[in-house]
């Protein structure tokens, strides 16, 4: 192998090292910020405290997102596609009484697997719908309409009152069992599953 193929091979391995080590660094910068704008506000947390637990320099987080609210912006746009993944199964289902037993379960279920992280993730979007410029009810329209679809297709009487109930239910639900233990919601389960007649 001639010098410059192997000095050329050896820069490519130090720069995905190097952008290898970036995308890590910039990883533990959004899981430190998540992890105290979910516990202790937005407001209440300066870069220098996401810093020292990210284990980086300040500096490191203006050179990645310019500022603190360029951070929660990379988090929330995060928050889209975890959304939409979320609900995916739903979305997939076409028997009326499976979107709303679907959906009824979503928050027990979820809360048995989430991880910290996860969890964290939830607590912040729960704390952002108090914020302005990040509550934005029409994420929560598609999921509406799915279960309008179901509630007319299973003829009762007012499907998008309903659909809107069921969801401002589950959200209570949601936000409790993060905030206390799921134990504290576990009977909604099944009297909301009795309920649907599901």
């Amino acid at each position: 192998m001639d010098d410059n193929r192997f000095l050329e091979k050896n820069l490519l391995y130090l720069l995905s090292d190097y952008l290898l080590l970036m995308t890590d660094k910039k990883e533990k910068i959004l899981l430190a910020a998540l992890e105290l704008f979910a516990n202790e506000g937005y407001n209440a947390t300066p870069t220098s405290r996401i810093a020292k637990l990210a284990e980086v320099s300040e500096g490191l987080i203006f050179k990645h997102f310019r500022n603190k609210k360029g951070l929660l912006d990379a988090i929330v746009g995060e928050a889209e596609v975890r959304m939409q993944q979320f609900f995916l199964p739903v979305f997939e289902e076409d028997d009326p009484k499976e979107v709303l037993k679907k959906v009824i379960e979503m928050p027990f279920h979820a809360h048995v697997s989430l991880s910290r992280s996860q969890k964290d993730f939830w607590k912040l979007q729960f704390k952002l719908k108090w914020e302005k410029e990040y509550h934005k009810p029409e994420k929560m329209q598609p999921l509406i309409d799915k279960l309008t679809v179901a509630f007319t297709d299973l003829s009762y009487a007012n499907p998008e009152q309903e659909a809107k109930l069921l969801t401002q239910i589950i959200d209570t639900i949601s936000v409790e069992m993060l905030r206390d233990s799921a134990d504290s919601q576990l009977d909604y389960h099944q009297f909301l599953l009795h309920k649907y007649n599901l």
